[in-house]
């Protein structure tokens, strides 16, 4: 039989988190002595101390902060239980938020959402452009409830859906195009280079070759590629954005003695696949179909 209760551990987990019995009883908007009583409770069935006094602060014990830990995986635990069980009550999700990196090719989303749409028409479906760490920033909020994205989670499920090819590129009467021979990275240094802004706010990373002497750095692929079609610049971006403007002549690959070329490894990432509705797997399972056959999009 169970000596504690969800609700003590709540309280537990209250006072940490605002700083004293005082103040956690304006957050949970219960009286300090039943906080406490619920505190003193939890000490004796556990039969360890979880605070000290010192002055007029209250502090966790060794004890404490370790059973803290605990706490919180528990209460989280609930949650999910909690979120779960109103998923399986309330059927079909009525919206569905995904997270979408900008180089990963926005017609192969569109095609599984439009499968989506047609067997649950009353889901509302939210799609939200993401540059880097932005995706799984958003996942780890509860901001969408998944997504795709060239980096993993820890913690989380990270499903390998495809790879794509990054090429080195410029308009086709760029300056780099003139040269009469292979470039190398210290002749792209004079030039300016366009590189895209992270869109995470918490995790801020950069990615690729940043050598340039000159940057601009623009907040979308859409405007960085917009730049190098003006003749703008040079930059790395995604082979399907870049496919068709590669074949009119418009812009050239630079013909660079290495790294002209990368690849990236793209994964759909969600936290919890118990929480996802009915909506959500079929549009996971209708992008691992469209995926299947262009498992690696190179040229």
């Amino acid at each position: 039989m169970q000596k504690t209760t969800l609700e003590q551990w709540r309280m537990f987990k209250a006072v940490v988190d605002a700083g004293g019995f005082n103040q956690a009883s304006s957050v949970v908007h219960k009286s300090q002595s039943s906080i406490h009583h619920a505190v003193t409770n939890l000490e004796a069935a556990l039969g360890v101390k979880l605070f000290e006094v010192s002055g007029r602060k209250v502090m966790l014990t060794e004890a404490g902060q370790l059973l803290l830990r605990r706490g919180k995986y528990l209460l989280e635990e609930v949650s999910r239980i909690e979120d779960i069980a109103d998923s399986l009550s309330e059927g079909v999700e009525s919206e569905l938020r995904i997270a979408v990196d900008g180089a990963f090719p926005q017609k192969v989303v569109f095609k599984a959402l439009e499968k989506v749409s047609g067997i649950f028409p009353q889901v509302n479906i939210d799609i939200v452009d993401t540059v880097l760490s932005g995706t799984n920033e958003l996942i780890l909020e509860g901001m969408v409830d998944l997504g795709l994205s060239a980096f993993t989670m820890n913690d989380s499920l990270n499903d390998e859906i495809c790879r794509i090819e990054f090429v080195a590129v410029a308009h086709k009467d760029h300056p780099l195009h003139q040269y009469k021979r292979e470039l190398t990275y210290e002749d792209l240094k004079s030039y300016r280079q366009i590189i895209v802004r992270d869109s995470a706010i918490q995790t801020n990373r950069d990615s690729g070759w940043l050598g340039a002497e000159q940057r601009w750095k623009v907040g979308s692929l859409r405007a960085s590629l917009d730049l190098i079609a003006q003749g703008m610049g040079f930059a790395w971006l995604p082979l399907p954005l870049v496919a068709d403007l590669l074949d009119d002549g418009t812009l050239k690959l630079l013909r660079l003695v290495k790294g002209g070329k990368r690849s990236s490894n793209f994964y759909l990432n969600f936290k919890d696949q118990d929480k996802l509705g009915p909506a959500a797997r079929e549009f996971i399972g209708e992008l691992r179909f469209l995926t299947l056959e262009i498992s690696d999009f190179s040229g």
